[in-house]
């Protein structure tokens, strides 16, 4: 398992990103910690938007934080059992081999997350990405996600509508145990597998994440409680926060105007799944305040037969936007080492 001698400095943390992916943080802690489900109606629904109006707030701020992507070549509507997805592709004129990347979002992110590491992997690779049916963003959901099972099927249904037999797979928080429920059920497609911060995959949330989340979610108290909580869970400072940012204001559009009709909650691996995973993986985890598990989830993902495991000093679950550079390069090796 690497730990800190693999990075020397990372840089201070970019202000304008780290409170989108605090806000992320508390989404992601939120929806596995069964608060969601305690404050909004029982059972699997169908994810959609509260009302007109709220769609195209969300449209909007979408659209601008869209605008920060290196633009797509492609864009698809790919039918699936559970809905439309929307699909991007970037194909690379460049590209080293031909195997995609394929990116899975975390919770209220959608597409537009991936912004500042989509510049690096658009230079050596087709990329592909997509909004998770049944969260907010432009695909549409028609059937409700009755399980993890349902969940990785519409993955592998999208992969298999855009026509892609070969693929790296990336997933970020929950994003991350979405990508691993896929490998687990449908491994002949993933020529290996990157989980960046995997919420409930290889350790439990912390209680001090779903202590702050219980802060959080209460909407009657004081605003500057709530934020205090979004940002420890995001592992930001208060005067950090810049709420005006494009990706800030779509997520906070998502939160407030879909409706994501309980989607299922990532499982931990088992051994016997994680001893099924041949193909490789890569598996990265904060140094601080991890939503992933922390140490002690590096060490359950280090049982994984192929599984290349690292500890990023500095970082916390906004690990992919605060070392951007360092991390896809490192990527970038490590598929160019897949055959």
């Amino acid at each position: 398992m690497d730990r800190t001698d693999a990075v020397e400095e990372i840089e201070p943390h970019r202000r304008r990103r780290r409170w989108p992916v605090a806000l992320l943080g508390i989404v992601a802690v939120v929806s596995s910690g069964g608060l969601v489900t305690l404050l909004s109606t029982s059972g699997p629904g169908v994810g959609h938007f509260r009302t007109p109006e709220g769609r195209e707030t969300y449209t909007q701020a979408y659209a601008a934080a869209f605008a920060a992507l290196p633009e797509p070549t492609e864009t698809q509507d790919v039918e699936t059992t559970f809905g439309t997805v929307r699909a991007y592709a970037w194909v690379s004129p460049n590209r080293v081999d031909e195997v995609p990347v394929v990116l899975v979002p975390g919770r209220a992110s959608g597409v537009p997350m991936w912004g500042e590491n989509l510049h690096d992997f658009v230079e050596h690779r087709t990329v592909y990405a997509f909004d998770a049916i049944g969260d907010s963003g432009l695909s549409e959901q028609t059937m409700p996600l009755r399980g993890m099972d349902d969940n990785a099927r519409w993955v592998e249904e999208a992969l298999g509508g855009l026509g892609l037999d070969r693929v790296h797979l990336v997933g970020h928080s929950q994003g991350g145990g979405l990508a691993a429920a896929v490998a687990v059920r449908h491994p002949d497609r993933l020529a290996s597998l990157t989980l960046l911060e995997p919420i409930m995959t290889f350790g439990m949330l912390p209680a001090w994440a779903i202590g702050w989340s219980a802060v959080a979610a209460l909407p009657f108290l004081p605003d500057s409680w709530r934020d205090r909580a979004l940002n420890r869970i995001g592992g930001v400072e208060d005067d950090e926060v810049d709420p005006d940012d494009p990706m800030a204001r779509m997520i906070a559009a998502g939160t407030k105007h879909f409706d994501s009709g309980s989607l299922p909650t990532p499982s931990r691996l088992t051994e016997k799944q994680m001893r099924a995973l041949r193909m490789p993986v890569y598996v990265a985890i904060a140094s601080d305040k991890s939503l992933a598990g922390g140490e002690d989830a590096a060490t359950r993902a280090a049982k994984v037969p192929e599984a290349t495991v690292k500890i990023w000093p500095k970082t916390t679950h906004s690990l992919p936007m605060q070392v951007t550079a360092e991390l896809d390069a490192e990527l970038e090796r490590f598929w160019s080492d897949v055959r």
